[in-house]
């Protein structure tokens, strides 16, 4: 490598590792709460059913504590390790604890349970909390 790339390349490395303390304000969120959602349908096989459950997801998706949704069906993957029993997952970020119970107490989530619950034989639930990155 030549000594002005060399020089060129450590030059912008520094700058690149100080921007983010200099962009960043003081109070963006430092944790992050992920709360993942696995539906297991009464009628598994029902198309008629998983839509209707989607349906309810994208109104679900409007609670604004939520930063981030992902809504997937099991994968083609295959491996000893893979859980594909369920019909829908429903994966969601939250800037912390707090605004993962606003979530749970909002009323879009609440009459998401009472429209939607009838069409799940079970629900698994998988929190987790750690560091934003």
């Amino acid at each position: 490598m030549e000594n002005s790339s060399r020089r060129k390349f450590l030059r912008n490395s520094a700058l690149a590792a100080a921007v983010p303390a200099a962009v960043m304000p003081e109070a963006a969120p430092k944790e992050l709460f992920v709360h993942h959602v696995y539906f297991y349908l009464k009628n598994p096989g029902s198309e008629a059913d998983k839509a209707k459950l989607l349906e309810g997801l994208h109104k679900l998706k409007k609670v604004p504590t939520i930063r981030f949704v992902h809504i997937g069906s099991p994968a083609t993957t295959n491996r000893s390790v893979i859980e594909k029993g369920y019909a829908v997952s429903w994966l969601c970020f939250f800037d912390n604890l707090e605004e993962e119970e606003v979530y749970q107490k909002h009323p879009i989530h609440l009459k998401f349970v009472e429209e939607y619950s009838h069409l799940w034989e079970k629900v698994i639930v998988y929190d987790s909390v750690g560091p934003k990155i």
